[in-house]
């Protein structure tokens, strides 16, 4: 009797998950197959003579990604507290391994950016990305950090300063790829948790002049290259044929879709004139065939989901089910808010995707895994501990 009434407990303590995180992924997931087989069928037929290659590599992507969300969704999120220090241990040593010499055949280089790391040697087509990695491993460290001390909430030396230590080593080895918008999201990310914990508001706004000024400097130091595309996204039309094509191109893709949009699978951009349609600009040929009320739509679900993620924050268990929904919830706005501001020249160009809407490996299966985690979260929500 006593055993079963054990069961029975055990079981007590897992309920149905929220179900607007689950179809809320399952109507991004969906919907982003189908925009990355229309944004990318000129690109892949020119490419690979395929023009359904990129589609077939995007579903064999989200397969795994659904494997993964429903794995994550199933293990107990305090499980993964207790790898929390080796998450970011293998993030750095894989962010370390992208600068081993091109003898070794390790790290590949695309577009004079090395940011990915070989899965296969000598194959360029299954490989992973240390800095999206980063992001996960950075939400997991930080939430088990300080959930499993909350004190350090209110230290600055055995607290803050251990997170800005190592948010600071990850930005500069993600930065050196080169890949500034990665590095700069693993820092929001971190300066976003630390005030979820109940950082000091005079901490928060010294740290943000701080990077704010180191964030000027570098781009002064740096200067050439660097200072066009910080300063081109004001009048990307200035040089519409050189640094500033790929922004004008995407506004081009708007403007033509104007409120209805003309049509799905349509669009004049992607017959080649728009670069990366398919990844980090999928969201102008969103605009070219589905018009504003098509990219709306597809805002009312991202906010849905972020309202919903809120809300299994708020509602977790304990402070490390808050930290940790909270820290995916911040990962997925950043994300889309930035992509946003990138494709609409309100913010210089980076290489941000639209998460589980553009074509994407590592980024689609850690962000699904994320989602899982989420999900496992919300399956507890019975309100805070006490004490």
């Amino acid at each position: 009797m006593a055993r079963k009434t054990k069961k029975l407990k055990l079981k007590s303590r897992y309920k149905e998950g929220d179900f607007g995180v689950l179809v809320s992924t399952l109507v991004l997931s969906v919907f982003g197959i189908i925009m990355v087989y229309s944004a990318s069928y000129y690109t892949a037929l020119s490419k690979t003579g395929d023009p359904q290659n990129y589609l077939k590599n995007n579903l064999m992507w989200m397969a795994i990604g659904w494997v993964v969300f429903l794995f994550f969704s199933m293990v107990d999120y305090h499980f993964w507290g207790r790898f929390a220090v080796p998450a970011i241990a293998v993030a750095f040593v894989t962010l370390l391994l992208i600068f081993t010499p091109k003898s070794l055949g390790i790290a590949v280089t695309i577009n004079n950016a090395t940011r990915w790391i070989r899965l296969i040697p000598g194959s360029d087509s299954i490989t992973f990305m240390p800095g999206e990695i980063t992001k996960v491993a950075m939400i997991l460290f930080i939430a088990w950090f300080y959930a499993n001390d909350p004190t350090r909430a209110r230290k600055f030396w055995k607290g803050h300063v251990i997170i800005v230590g190592i948010a600071l080593a990850a930005f500069f080895l993600i930065y050196k790829q080169p890949n500034l918008s990665t590095a700069g999201i693993v820092v929001l990310l971190s300066l976003g948790m630390m005030m979820m914990a109940g950082i000091r508001w005079g901490w928060v706004l010294g740290g943000i002049g701080l990077g704010a000024a180191g964030f000027a400097g570098l781009i002064i130091i740096k200067g050439g290259y660097w200072m066009r595309r910080v300063l081109n996204f004001t009048d990307p039309f200035e040089d519409a044929l050189g640094s500033g094509y790929q922004v004008s191109q995407g506004l081009l893709a708007f403007g033509s879709g104007g409120v209805f949009g003309v049509g799905l699978g349509k669009s004049m951009q992607k017959a080649l004139y728009l670069p990366e349609a398919m990844s980090d600009f999928i969201l102008p040929i969103i605009g070219e065939e589905l018009g504003f009320v098509g990219v709306m739509a597809l805002m009312a679900v991202y906010l849905f989901l972020i309202w919903r993620g809120c809300l299994v924050a708020i509602n977790a268990k304990d402070l490390f089910g808050t930290m940790l929904a909270g820290g995916i919830t911040l990962h997925i706005a950043l994300q889309v808010i930035l992509n946003i501001a990138v494709v609409t020249a309100s913010f210089p160009p980076t290489g941000v995707v639209l998460p589980l809407i553009s074509l994407g490996g590592t980024a689609t299966v850690l962000f699904m895994a994320e989602l899982g985690m989420l999900y496992n979260i919300s399956k507890q929500a019975e309100g805070r501990d006490a004490g």
